[in-house]
């Protein structure tokens, strides 16, 4: 049975999820989720390798429908990607993937403002002005505008993929493991750049890490999920009196405790 430390999504919140479920065929990726995150405020999602946190994201960012439940923006349903306030919310939502998703035929400024350019809403000058203007917002050089992804580093990648993800000013920020692979200085990096981001331009941040000390420590609130399902939500102020076995073992790296090692294989990669 789950645990979370409310048992009802706050109606409020400018992101609220209820009763969330996504199938793939016979399983189930997305188990009733309930989730929910003030404006301008920053949540992490943690949990083991296929534990539904990735599919709960390209849930929230229109990638796949709603099988059951409900997905609400500020106040509008857009549970399913025909949705009719979805085309709207498009605009509003930045999207980091877990493996950059960069285009290796685009120059590094392209891929930065690839929707703009696409949108014809920036012309080209315009977008790449843009685009060397957040290079320097993420720490690189402007040189690095006209390089290609495979000229960068994995690091230098990840950073693109975040201005990518920023550029369009976006009110909600999703970020699918945003450190992954990266040293500790670089990762530490990152994650104070993300939170200056949400700070300053007051973004709703929900980012997927397997990096606890920085979930405690960077993070507002946090959600454990684990076999498609929420076992605690909260404020990160609130995990040391959880007394919640999963997130102690999760938080802890245990071997011990509820959570096993799933064996088997997974179809396509889509329980992550």
């Amino acid at each position: 049975m789950t645990q979370t430390a409310s048992s009802q999504t706050d109606k409020t919140a400018f992101v609220r999820v209820n009763k969330l479920t996504k199938r793939f065929g016979r399983m189930t990726a997305v188990d009733s989720v309930d989730l929910s995150v003030a404006k301008g405020e920053t949540m992490a999602i943690i949990g083991p390798s296929a534990a539904g946190k990735s599919v709960l994201m390209k849930c929230l960012v229109g990638i796949y429908s709603a099988d059951e439940g409900s997905i609400f923006l500020d106040g509008d349903d857009v549970s399913r990607a025909d949705s009719p306030a979805r085309p709207e919310w498009a605009a509003k939502i930045g999207m980091l993937f877990q493996h950059n998703a960069l285009f290796d035929s685009l120059t590094v400024w392209e891929n930065i403002c690839f929707r703009q350019i696409e949108l014809g809403t920036l012309s080209r000058k315009a977008a790449k002005e843009r685009a060397t203007e957040l290079l320097g917002l993420v720490g690189l050089a402007e040189e690095s505008a006209d390089l290609t992804p495979n000229d960068l580093s994995g690091g230098m990648q990840k950073r693109v993929g975040i201005a990518r993800a920023i550029s369009s000013d976006p009110e909600l920020l999703l970020l699918d493991n945003p450190t992954a692979g990266l040293d500790p200085v670089l990762s530490n990096h990152i994650e104070l750049m993300i939170s200056k981001i949400a700070q300053q331009r007051g973004t709703t941040v929900i980012s997927i890490t397997n990096d606890m000390q920085i979930a405690r420590t960077r993070y507002q609130n946090l959600t454990m999920m684990h076999d498609g399902k929420v076992y605690w939500s909260g404020k990160t102020s609130d995990i040391d009196d959880a007394h919640n076995e999963h997130l102690t073992q999760m938080l802890d790296g245990s071997s011990q405790g509820p959570i096993t090692m799933r064996t088997g294989k997974r179809e396509d990669g889509v329980y992550a």
